[in-house]
């Protein structure tokens, strides 16, 4: 069979329902032979929203999302997307074309290479050298992404290898159990535990996975232990447990960073230094700290583990968990009242009825529209920290934040491919005016998938986050202001629905109005972020001082 015939069957071997991407003359063989396959192609209109869409796929599904571009322009548009993949732990497999590799009649035209480019950007890149190595390289493209820390892989296509005659057929899909902690490790884990008078859980990406995070759920509940989470963690279980510290939205002088100095002891689950790190270990620290993870800790000059417990989280958790049991030493008062103090800090000005609104109340108003169960797609800015900390997520995986490569323009694109894993849940994307036009572009996608989602803009005319750095650095306001469309008209334009926020106490209402009306709506909602000066930095550098 054709070469890219053997391609496309390989991809539908390995499950893949979607191919994201925007192909060109180099992909056109792969394109014909996807155009009969049961792998639908997703055409975006800029292959950086394609990388985003195939990360999110692999988050979501823990399956690799696939995605397609041509050479030369086309794959270069594809670096942040396979960055963000990379730092984020996100399973996906980037697909590129290439001239033919013997007989270009094109000379050097648009030829760059890709491999050496993808190398550093991924798990694995490589040229597919012919036909008959197809099978062969699918297969281990996704076993890889999808091992333990997941991420991206890059293969090229070059033209004439598309259009060979090969004899092979793809590789039979198989599963591998993952490895366990040692019963030594365990054990040792467990006394620490029992020893400990302040434990404390810390949960961070690698436990929201769907598998893990009932073992994670079973571990609190068993042993009675507080947690928090850091912000690619949020949700692995409901934050409204009566043991949840709530969210590290800062490195360091934030609320919760009380628990961190108060806990003798730290699990840190599922965590990697690519995540801004939630707390910072010093070479006097009298804390101790467990490493538990899929594979070792990186040392670095804030994180070197005491002990470390490798393998796989699911079941290394059920073990402790019974190794553990209930301690009945533990001190839990001084958790208990941070926790009421954390709790009431987050929900001041929650119904402050300034407009614009201040970040308190927007983040209340966008809670109480959603479904326990609503997916809310965060891109980058200010508000990502005001989120992280005072949003309550009550499931896995529905704040869908970064928070290792931090890239704007990823909000409307990841909530595009969360819409299409979760066609029945509620499905809402958040970004800054600055962010949004990064990839707006793909509200057109959106609406010719006949999507249901809404896109929340919020409106300061500004980089917002790089304007409270400055004032922190006592620097004048200088070079972040811009200008905007008018969204509601530039919705308009791609056929979607635009709606303007006028007053406080309007978002909840026209949010529920919009995801129950269906189709794709944008909702401009000026926002007033002087209290990230006055909440964000003056009163925690205040409280730490006060707590010594």
């Amino acid at each position: 069979m054709k070469a890219s015939d053997l391609m496309v069957k390989a991809l539908e071997t390995e499950g893949v329902k979607y191919v994201f991407g925007i192909p060109g003359e180099e992909n056109m063989d792969f394109l014909e032979s996807l155009r009969t396959s049961s792998i639908k192609l997703v055409l975006t209109r800029h292959e950086q929203a394609a990388g985003f869409m195939a990360a999110t796929y692999g988050r979501l599904t823990g399956q690799p999302g696939v995605c397609l571009s041509t050479l030369g322009p086309g794959a270069t548009n594809f670096t942040t997307a396979a960055a963000y993949a990379l730092l984020g732990g996100m399973p996906c497999v980037f697909l590129t074309g290439q001239k033919p590799r013997n007989k270009n009649k094109q000379a050097d035209f648009q030829i760059i290479d890709v491999v050496a480019m993808m190398k550093p950007l991924t798990k694995c890149a490589t040229q597919i050298p012919n036909g008959n190595a197809i099978p062969r390289l699918i297969r281990d493209a996704f076993r890889i992404a999808q091992a333990e820390k997941p991420g991206p892989v890059h293969l090229e296509l070059p033209e004439d290898v598309a259009k060979e005659e090969a004899n092979r057929l793809p590789f039979a899909v198989t599963e591998v159990a993952p490895p366990v902690a040692s019963r030594g490790a365990l054990e040792k884990a467990a006394q620490m535990m029992k020893s400990a008078k302040r434990p404390l859980l810390l949960l961070a990406s690698g436990t929201n996975r769907d598998a893990t995070a009932g073992a994670v759920n079973a571990f609190v509940e068993r042993t009675g232990i507080f947690f928090c989470t850091t912000q690619m963690g949020k949700g692995v279980i409901d934050e409204r447990h009566t043991r949840c510290l709530g969210t590290a939205a800062l490195s360091a002088d934030d609320y919760l960073h009380e628990a961190f100095e108060q806990a003798d002891l730290i699990i840190n689950v599922g965590h990697d230094v690519n995540e801004k790190p939630p707390f910072f270990m010093k070479e006097d620290d009298t804390r101790q700290v467990i490493h538990m993870g899929f594979y070792p800790a990186e040392m670095e000059d804030v994180y070197f583990p005491q002990l470390e417990v490798i393998g796989c989280l699911t079941s290394n958790l059920r073990s402790l968990a019974e190794l553990v049991g209930a301690p009945a030493a533990w001190d839990v008062e001084v958790f208990s009242n941070l926790k009421k103090e954390i709790d009431g800090f987050v929900q001041q000005k929650a119904d402050d009825a300034r407009f614009p609104l201040v970040p308190q109340r927007l983040v209340t108003d966008v809670r109480a529209a959603l479904a326990d169960d609503g997916i809310v797609s965060l891109d980058n800015g200010m508000y990502k920290l005001w989120f992280a900390r005072n949003y309550r997520a009550h499931a896995p995986n529905t704040l869908l934040l970064d928070n290792a490569l931090a890239a704007m323009g990823a909000g409307l694109p990841v909530a595009i491919a969360a819409k299409m894993v979760h066609p029945s849940r509620q499905v809402v994307a958040i970004s800054g005016d600055g962010g949004f036009m990064m990839n707006s572009q793909e509200l057109e996608t959106a609406v010719r998938l006949r999507l249901d989602l809404v896109q929340i803009v919020l409106v300061d005319g500004g980089l917002g986050m790089i304007k409270w750095k400055q004032s922190a650095l006592d620097m004048a306001d200088f070079g972040l202001d811009f200008g905007n469309p008018d969204f509601v008209a530039y919705a308009k334009a791609y056929g979607a629905q635009g709606v303007r926020i006028g007053r406080s106490g309007e978002l909840t209402s026209t949010l529920k109005q919009c995801l129950a009306a269906g189709g794709v709506h944008v909702i401009e909602v000026p926002v007033d972020y002087s209290e990230n000066e006055k909440v964000l930095t003056d009163e925690l550098r205040a409280r730490t001082k006060a707590n010594g």
